[in-house]
């Protein structure tokens, strides 16, 4: 399953956000990576608890939770707090399997992630290359959507 939802954040949302994240303390992405999937990350990420993480997943969540197409396909009990990432020159996130179990910073209890979202926050002619890849059962399938557009699929 590959679901697109597009339109979750207007061009002046994106554009107050990237402004935003250009100004950002990034943090090593290996941080939140399991074990596995460390091996394969290369990107840079806002801490967890960082407010402009908190203030963008927050305003995503919310979005989500109001999105019918989103309800109906991901029937959610919980939303793990989104991980803010960037991807500069070379770049990437390499073949893995998301993490079956997350547990949200300072919380005790853990989530299933059956699921995994990618929002995408600049517009695809704006940069080369960076198509998400997702490969299943079914075989590969690259995706490289919209500014303000999400993709839903398996996380594992």
């Amino acid at each position: 399953m590959l679901l697109h939802i597009p339109g979750l954040f207007d061009t002046d949302e994106l554009a107050r956000i990237r402004e935003a994240l250009e100004q950002a303390d990034w943090a090593d992405g290996k941080v939140t990576a399991g074990y596995q999937s460390a091996k394969a990350k290369h990107n840079l990420q806002l801490a967890e608890g960082h407010p402009l993480a908190k203030e963008i997943g927050s305003a995503l969540i919310d979005r989500l939770w109001q999105n019918p197409r989103f309800m109906s396909a991901a029937l959610p009990h919980k939303v793990f707090p989104p991980l803010i990432n960037c991807y500069r020159e070379g770049g990437n996130f390499g073949f893995h399997i998301d993490k079956a179990l997350r547990q949200p910073k300072g919380s005790p209890a853990r989530v299933r992630t059956d699921l995994s979202s990618t929002l995408l926050l600049s517009e695809p002619d704006s940069y080369g290359g960076g198509e998400l890849v997702i490969q299943d059962t079914y075989g590969v399938q690259q995706v490289k959507l919209a500014a303000g557009d999400l993709v839903l699929y398996p996380g594992t």
